[in-house]
């Protein structure tokens, strides 16, 4: 772009906007404090209270991130942007100045984020002292014109051979700039080489959605009711061996189940509408998931249905009983099926949304495999957690009815909220703080709604 300068040039005061902004994402990790003090209140769940602290202060983080690259430059920061202008030192009827005028307008022309500073020297005594000043700053006596400077490197006159140095130096601080930048969103995971997390626009929303439904209040009363059944034989390596070929199995038909839904959504993403008819139907799982906080056992529910119940009871007895261990796993695998396949209807909403999301976020191939793998790892956390501590402690709490419901409403507050997005601004949750905001904003409302309940004494 091109710029010619006047002087005196003046800036405004700095630090105005960083303040502001700092004291928003004060603000923003205030209000996490208070959420967290209101969980623990409540009696929620830490696990639950712990992710929405750790959400909201991700807010916090990325806005005061944002705001301090938003900000006025400090005088340090401006001295490393004086680096970015190529200053141009001229002077009327000067004919190597009318050549290198013409060639800085071909190279703006060329380069349209160059940020090209043209400086009269005679007949404007503030150019002439800035131009004095710039290069007794880097040791250099001003002789002649053209003269240009690029951060600390000045070039006396113009030829062909200074352009070409010129342009070399300035394609090595564009790729410089370009690996710096990308630098901040590499993780570095060591022996496994690293992700490049700016290229992964899918990645935040995937842990995100996979540990809300990694919440599920059914798999993790399967999950419960199997280790109370197995906990009897004493044995630490059996309970990891039967818990771990459960965990297996149902991670696995759930995996070939989310993988048969985004093949479908791929293909049916380029049919008008449906990317509405999934944006309602997650608004319709989200409202009967919240309507079960308030009334589980009335009207239609996203649940394991009671005639399966039994059946299930039945199954974790089999398992109980005293055999070999390959005929125990083999039972286990049976019930595992069984129940992945029965509790679907309870698990199907957020493989749902994620799956139209990927889809219209254009992932496929090995991208999607990726991601499917990652999005299995974080929903089995919170039940690896369980059966490891049914393990080392060789006890289970049981699942209330109350936990359920609590769950319940957190999937549907964030079923919600999701639904929403994908009908006014998908693209939100193809950002770090997009993600963080929806699904932060839809479990603090979750928190709220159970503080209101308790307060009422429902």
């Amino acid at each position: 772009m091109r710029q010619d300068v006047h002087l005196p040039v003046t800036r405004p005061p700095p630090g105005g906007r960083r303040r502001i902004e700092a004291l928003i994402a004060m603000s923003i990790a205030n209000v996490s404090k208070a959420l967290w003090m209101a969980v623990l209140r409540i009696g929620i769940g830490w696990p639950v209270g712990l992710l929405t602290l750790t959400l909201l202060l991700g807010i916090a983080t990325s806005a005061q991130a944002e705001s301090a690259s938003a900000a006025p430059s400090s005088p340090s920061t401006q001295a490393a942007d004086e680096a970015e202008v190529l200053w141009y030192f001229w002077r009327d009827h000067c004919p190597f100045c009318r050549e290198a005028a013409a060639w800085l307008d071909r190279l703006e022309y060329e380069q349209p984020l160059l940020e090209v500073r043209r400086v009269e020297v005679v007949q404007d005594p503030n150019g002439r002292a800035l131009f004095l000043a710039m290069m007794a700053e880097r040791g250099e006596r001003p002789s002649a014109v053209p003269t240009l400077i690029l951060g600390d490197a000045v070039w006396v006159g113009f030829s062909p051979a200074i352009a070409e140095t010129l342009e070399a130096h300035l394609a090595a601080e564009g790729v410089a700039t370009r690996e710096a930048e990308a630098s901040r969103w590499r993780l570095d995971l060591g022996p496994l080489g690293r992700i490049d997390l700016a290229g992964e626009s899918m990645l935040f929303a995937t842990l995100l959605i996979a540990f809300v439904d990694g919440f599920n209040p059914c798999s993790i009363w399967v999950l419960s009711v199997l280790l109370a059944m197995i906990l009897g034989s004493g044995s630490r390596a059996r309970i990891a061996a039967v818990g771990g070929t459960f965990l297996l199995v149902t991670a696995s038909i759930y995996g070939v189940f989310i993988a048969g839904l985004f093949a479908a959504l791929s293909v049916a993403r380029h049919l008008a509408g449906i990317q509405l008819v999934v944006a309602l139907f997650a608004l319709v799982f989200g409202a009967v998931s919240v309507k079960d906080y308030f009334a589980l056992h009335r009207g239609f529910s996203f649940s394991i249905p009671e005639r399966f119940k039994p059946r299930i009871y039945r199954g974790s007895r089999e398992v109980r009983r005293e055999r070999p261990l390959p005929v125990t796993l083999l039972v286990t695998v049976v019930l595992a099926g069984g129940v992945a396949l029965v509790e679907l209807p309870c698990t199907a909403g957020f493989p749902v949304v994620w799956s139209s999301l990927l889809a219209e976020a254009g992932v496929e191939g090995a991208a999607f495999a990726g991601l499917l793998a990652v999005y299995l790892l974080v929903y089995l956390m919170i039940e690896v957690v369980i059966l490891t501590v049914a393990i080392a402690t060789l006890s289970i709490g049981r699942m209330q009815e109350s936990h359920g419901r609590r769950l319940k409403l957190i999937g549907g507050m964030v079923m919600l909220a999701l639904g929403l997005v994908m009908l006014v601004a998908p693209e939100l949750m193809e950002s770090l703080t997009g993600s963080l905001a929806v699904i932060g904003g839809a479990l603090a409302g979750a928190l709220l709604v159970v503080a209101v309940s308790r307060l009422r004494g429902d």
